[in-house]
């Protein structure tokens, strides 16, 4: 039975979910941070830990969507079940009787026609708990602004978690102007996660757009943490909430910012609306000083003499905002590009057109997997070398006879 406070130091599962194919990044991180994963899936992470745990994962994770500490697993075939499962765990205890929480859900029952109702009875449960011991109810409603409790139900079992982010860890809180077709922070950090990149050397990010990539490069380079931007989240109305763990954790990111001499980070785009677009952001972001921006076509973008270095683009591909019989050129051009005035460097291209990515022409070495919404992308590894590979091995010379 849970008592005050007792969610902060006691270990139960925690579930750190994500956007599809990002957990391999996530896990990563969820690594360096000290922690070990039991379980890893498609779109999360599952560890062992406590809420003082998940204060730590909110403020440090770059690819994560929600941390949620489970409360308790049940078997459920049917609402009312739902609701006698719930009407017995000690709400009381764990949020405040006159404050507010919200109910989000993923349902997959029979039963359930839309996830709305389950949240309603997840709702019922609570505030009919909470009025029967304290004489209070809670207010309730659809703002992720205080306690949040998360309801998964498949099949015959369901799970109910506190969810201790509240508003998605996915958006970093530095987007102050979107831009077209932004890409997610938590999908920018993945990628650049999974490339070669030392965080040291040249990063180059042609057709920056919002400038989301080269942001979160400049954030992962200095050792700026999402925690860093962001002041709100559900953990900070439970029960026996303390502020000066959170005040402490957050001491400690500021402390391991870092200063890299010499990082070049390059961002470039014809439009000059998208790199102004991206200077703001950069500076919402605190990294402004550590970006180039230039306003330019992609082939006249700085590549500084880097032998470790990385170029990344993120075309269009499309589906979304061209079309492709015009992007046909844009994506052999970029293969040129790559090819004449990137050598040494290791090339990256994120596409969610294949076969717009034939006409850069270049062998990839590896493709990643990935999502944007709901586009299958890939992220393109090619590497881009000095001189060609025949030049780069040694000619045995032949005896003189």
């Amino acid at each position: 039975m849970f008592v005050s406070m007792q969610v902060f130091t006691q270990p139960r599962s925690i579930i750190i979910t994500c956007h599809k194919w990002l957990a391999p990044a996530l896990t990563a991180e969820v690594k360096e941070l000290g922690f070990t994963p039991v379980r890893v899936f498609q779109t999360g992470v599952e560890l062992m830990g406590t809420v003082k745990d998940c204060i730590r994962l909110n403020l440090h994770l770059r690819c994560a969507s929600q941390v949620m500490y489970s409360l308790k697993a049940f078997a459920c075939d049917h609402p009312d079940e739902l609701y006698q499962a719930l009407v017995t765990l000690p709400w009381e205890k764990l949020m405040a009787a006159d404050g507010y929480f919200s109910v989000t859900s993923n349902v997959f029952h029979p039963t359930i026609q839309t996830n709305l109702f389950a949240n309603l009875r997840v709702k019922d449960a609570i505030v009919d708990r909470m009025r029967e011991k304290t004489g209070k109810r809670p207010s309730t409603g659809s703002g992720l602004t205080g306690a949040v409790v998360y309801l998964f139900w498949k099949h015959q079992e369901a799970e109910i978690f506190l969810d201790t982010s509240g508003e998605t860890l996915a958006k970093h809180g530095y987007r102050k102007l979107p831009g077209k077709a932004p890409m997610l922070e938590a999908l920018a950090a993945a990628t650049i996660l999974s490339t070669k990149w030392d965080r040291k050397s040249a990063f180059v990010n042609p057709m920056c757009g919002s400038g989301t990539l080269a942001i979160e490069a400049a954030l992962i380079a200095t050792g700026r943490k999402p925690g860093l931007l962001r002041g709100q989240y559900a953990f900070m109305h439970l029960t026996g909430y303390d502020p000066a763990v959170y005040e402490e954790e957050k001491t400690l990111l500021a402390a391991s910012v870092k200063e890299i001499p010499g990082l070049k980070i390059i961002a470039s785009d014809r439009s000059e609306l998208a790199v102004t677009t991206s200077r703001t952001n950069a500076v919402a972001a605190g990294v402004e000083e550590f970006i180039h921006f230039q306003v330019c076509n992609f082939e006249h973008t700085e590549i500084p003499e880097d032998p470790k270095g990385v170029i990344m683009f993120n075309p269009e591909y499309g589906e979304r905002l061209g079309d492709e019989i015009e992007l046909n050129a844009t994506y052999a051009a970029m293969g040129d590009f790559l090819k004449n005035k990137c050598r040494g460097y290791t090339g990256y291209v994120f596409t969610g057109n294949l076969d717009l990515a034939k006409k850069i022409r270049l062998k990839p070495s590896r493709k990643m997997e990935f999502f944007n919404a709901t586009i299958d992308c890939r992220l393109l590894e090619y590497e881009l070398y000095a001189g060609t590979k025949r030049e780069d091995k040694q000619v045995p010379v032949s005896p003189a006879t």
